[in-house]
């Protein structure tokens, strides 16, 4: 059962802001932003550590709160009883925007649920960041955020996007990244790869070309964040067989419903919906 409060209570409750900080450079920040972190009660965010340099160069000296993923649940139960008692609350991950690949999913749920305000301070966020310089000309693309870290998940992961034609987008690990593009290449083959490292920041990098290249330019080793940006696959008619097993593994793999499976599988293949949902159709009906 949800925690709603009353019409009175959520008028004298506090407000939760979910604000976006630098991905690397510190003057990233936006007026707006460092007004809400100088002016709220306290500030939840991952690393106070890491929170505490990007406060002291903006003269913020609002009380910092950790909340990390390893304790969200339980950080989230505190800061919405801080909430409703009245507290305005900012919420920042380490680099980028709240929420995206960062804790703040759970918080921002239970406080909707318990009706409480919500706001967006929108900033930096390395997805669109690499996005916009990745110079893809295109409306559509699919954001998976970080792959699993083994590589038998990762294939895995990987084979139910081998046929989306729009470019795919992942965070990466340094110490990952050199066996992500392999499980890359071998799933994918010979496709075009964008890697950026350190977007903002003083030792900002893009590295570009074949799977195979890229990962020839990485023998050194490589630090920092990365966002990768992969071609999809050429259009093509996909086979009645094809199509089948793309559609099997939203059912199996991913438990996506009938709508949901037609919709990602028709903007991935660029088919039409109505031919995608013919076939759904028919493999829903073997489950029943």
């Amino acid at each position: 059962m949800s925690a709603q409060i009353s019409t009175t209570e959520a008028s004298q409750a506090g407000t939760l802001y979910l604000v976006a900080t630098p991905i690397g450079h510190l003057a990233d920040l936006t007026f707006r932003a460092v007004d809400i972190l100088r002016t709220v009660d306290c500030i939840a965010c991952e690393d106070t550590r890491h929170s505490r340099t990007l406060c002291k160069h903006y003269g913020i000296k609002t009380q910092l709160i950790s909340y990390y993923r390893e304790r969200e649940q339980q950080r989230a139960g505190q800061l919405l009883a801080m909430l409703q008692a009245g507290k305005n609350i900012a919420l920042i991950s380490d680099a980028g925007t709240p929420a995206i690949s960062d804790p703040g999913a759970v918080l921002v749920g239970l406080a909707r649920e318990a009706g409480m305000t919500v706001r967006a301070i929108p900033g930096a966020s390395a997805l669109t960041t690499a996005l916009s310089l990745a110079g893809l000309a295109t409306n559509d693309f699919y954001f998976g955020a970080f792959l699993p870290a083994t590589s038998s998940a990762r294939q895995k992961v990987l084979r139910g996007l081998a046929h989306y034609t729009c470019p795919l987008i992942f965070y990466e690990a340094p110490h990952r990244i050199h066996a992500c593009l392999q499980d890359m290449l071998h799933i994918f083959g010979e496709r075009q790869v964008q890697l950026f490292r350190e977007l903002t920041k003083l030792h900002e990098e893009h590295l570009r070309g074949s799977l195979e290249q890229v990962l020839n330019q990485m023998e050194q080793g490589i630090k920092g964040e990365l966002v990768l940006v992969l071609a999809g696959c050429e259009k093509r008619k996909e086979g009645p067989e094809e199509l089948e097993d793309i559609l099997r593994w939203h059912r199996d793999e991913r438990g996506n419903s009938l709508k949901q499976a037609v919709s990602e599988t028709a903007t991935a293949l660029g088919l039409a919906r109505s031919q995608i949902y013919r076939a759904a159709l028919a493999l829903w009906h073997e489950k029943e």
